[in-house]
C-alpha cells in the first residue's frame, strides 16, 4: 500500500547525531514530525495487533489500533486471521465498538451496512433503495490490511504491501524473542483481559525505556523495588557481564545471572517454577539464554512494543498525538505453566507494571515531564545526550546483534532511533541498511542454530 505525501520532506538526519550521541528534542513534540511518522512509520512497519490466544475460535475477534487506524482483528472460519479497518466504507463510522468477543456479522450502527467477519459487504438497511450498478459490494467491504503474520503467537500485520516477511522484519532478534515465546514446550498466551491506561507523554519515551533505560530503575525505582522486597534495594548491576542487543531498532538489554526481574517480580513461588525448569530451558535453548532468562532486562520490538521477560508484562505504546499515547498492557505467560503459578504472576505484575503498581507511576510521571518540558521554546533547541557507553561496542561469539558492554549504556535507544531515521528517510524498504547484517541467514528455528550462536 502507498500513500502520496503533500507537504515538507524535510532533511530528518538534522533531528539526530547518533555517531556523536545526540537528539532533537522537537522529535517528542512537533506535530508535523508526528503525522509524518503516522506515514512513514505506522503506515508501513508490521505492528503487532493480538496474541493468537486471544482469539482462538472461529467469530472470534478483537479491536485495536496500528498507529491511529482503528482495526478488527478476526477468527476466521478455516483459522486464518483477518485484520481490517473498523470503518464503514458508507460515511467512515466505526463498526464495532466492543473491545473483544465473538461474533458472526459486523453491523455499522448509522445505516446498517453488515460485514462477515472477513470484511465482506453482505447487506444493508433498507437495500431496495439501490438501483442496478449504484454499489458493488465486492469493492465495497472493510478494507483489508496488505499482510498478516505470526511469529510463536504474536500476530503482527501491516498495511505495506512491499514489507518484508514479518521474519525477515523481526530477523535476528528472534534469537531474544524466543526467550520469552519458546523457553518452554507448549509457548506461550495472555491471560486475563487487556488494561488500557492514557499518558500524556510522547509515544517513543515509553519504547526508548522499555528498549535500554535500565539506569533509570536503581534511581526512580527504589523505593518500589524496597516496598516489594523486604527493604532490598534494586540488584547490583554487574557491568562486565551485562549488555544491549539491538537489531533493526529492536532491542533487549540484559543481564546474565538469571534472577533480577524474578526478584523484583516479587513472587518467591514464580521464582522456584523458573529455577525448576531453567535445565530444560538450557537444553532448548543453549546455556546463555538460560542465563540471561529472568535476569534483570527489558525489550522492545520496534516500533512500538515493549515486554519485561522475566516480570511477563507485555505492552504497546499506541500514539493518540505528539503528546499522548494509549498504554495497553497484558500478562504474558507460558501456557503449560501450572494455574497457581499463571496466578501469582498475574499479582506480581499489577503490583509492579499494572496502572497502580509499585514501578508503572514512576514511569509514567517522568515521561510526561519530558515530553512537556521539552517544548519550551528554548528549550525544544537543546540538544538531549544520548552517548552513554558510546565507545563499549563489542563483537560477542553467541549473541547476534550489534551488541555493547554494560547495561548501563545508551547504545539500544540510539539503535531504535536509527531505525526510526532510517523509516523516516527511506521511501522503499530495500534501500534502507540492515543494522546489522543478518547472521541467522535461513534458520527457521533458533533452537537449531549452528556454530557462531551456540556455546
Amino acid at each position: 500500500m502507498r500513500f502520496e505525501r503533500i507537504g515538507r520532506e524535510p532533511d530528518y538526519s538534522r533531528y539526530m547525531d547518533l555517531k556523536e550521541g545526540w537528539l532533537d528534542r522537537r522529535i517528542f513534540s512537533d506535530a508535523d514530525i508526528y503525522e509524518e511518522e503516522l506515514y512513514r512509520i505506522f503506515a508501513r512497519s508490521w505492528l503487532f495487533v493480538a496474541h493468537e490466544s486471544q482469539i482462538p475460535s472461529s467469530g472470534d475477534f478483537l479491536t485495536t489500533h496500528m498507529g491511529e487506524d482503528a482495526v478488527i482483528v478476526a477468527r476466521q472460519p478455516d483459522g486464518s486471521i483477518r485484520v481490517m479497518l473498523n470503518s464503514c466504507p458508507h460515511r467512515g463510522n466505526k463498526v464495532c465498538f466492543a473491545d473483544a468477543g465473538n461474533t458472526r456479522r459486523f453491523v455499522c450502527n448509522y445505516h446498517g451496512w453488515a460485514f462477515d467477519t472477513a470484511g465482506d459487504l453482505k447487506g444493508m438497511h433498507e437495500e431496495y433503495c439501490y438501483d442496478a450498478g449504484d454499489i458493488d459490494f465486492k469493492n465495497h467491504g472493510l478494507k483489508n490490511v496488505a499482510k498478516v503474520g505470526n511469529y510463536k503467537g504474536l500476530v503482527f500485520a501491516t498495511f505495506n504491501s512491499d514489507a518484508p516477511s514479518l521474519e525477515a522484519w523481526l530477523g535476528d532478534f528472534r534469537w531474544y524473542l524466543d526467550m520469552i515465546l519458546d523457553n518452554e514446550e507448549g509457548g506461550t498466551e495472555f491471560i486475563g483481559g487487556c488494561i488500557k491506561s492514557v499518558i500524556s507523554a510522547n509515544w517513543k519515551f515509553g519504547v526508548e525505556n522499555f528498549i535500554g533505560d535500565a539506569y533509570h530503575a536503581g534511581w526512580t525505582h527504589d523505593s518500589g523495588t524496597r516496598s516489594m522486597n523486604n527493604g532490598q534495594p534494586f540488584p547490583p548491576i554487574d557491568m562486565d557481564n551485562s549488555y544491549h542487543a539491538s537489531v533493526n531498532g529492536h532491542g533487549w538489554e540484559f543481564g546474565t545471572e538469571g534472577v533480577g526481574d524474578l526478584f523484583l517480580l516479587g513472587r518467591p513461588k514464580v521464582m522456584d517454577y523458573y529455577n525448576k525448569i531453567r535445565p530444560k530451558m538450557e537444553e532448548r535453548l543453549g546455556e546463555m539464554r538460560s542465563k540471561i532468562f529472568g535476569s534483570v532486562a527489558s525489550a522492545s520490538i520496534f516500533p512500538n512494543v515493549s515486554f519485561l521477560p522475566g516480570i511477563s508484562t507485555f505492552r504497546q505504546w499506541q500514539p493518540k498525538g505528539p503528546m499522548q499515547f494509549e498504554l495497553k498492557t497484558w500478562v504474558i505467560v507460558n501456557k503449560n505453566m501450572p494455574d497457581d503459578i499463571k496466578e501469582e504472576v498475574t499479582k506480581g505484575v499489577m503490583q509492579t507494571f499494572g496502572p497502580g503498581g509499585t514501578f508503572e507511576m514512576d514511569d509514567g510521571e517522568n515521561w510526561e515531564n519530558c515530553t512537556t518540558v521539552n517544548r519550551g521554546v528554548v528549550t525544544r533547541h537543546e540538544r538531549l545526550h544520548y552517548r552513554c557507553g558510546i565507545g563499549r561496542q563489542i563483537e560477542h561469539d553467541t549473541l547476534p546483534g550489534i551488541v555493547y558492554r554494560g547495561q548501563y549504556n545508551d547504545a539500544n535507544q540510539r539503535g531504535f532511533y536509527q531505525r526510526w531515521l532510517d523509516m523516516m528517510t527511506h521511501d522503499e524498504f530495500g534501500k534502507m541498511p540492515a543494522r546489522p547484517e543478518p547472521q541467522l541467514g535461513n534458520v527457521a528455528e533458533t533452537r537449531d542454530l549452528p556454530g557462531l550462536f551456540a556455546l
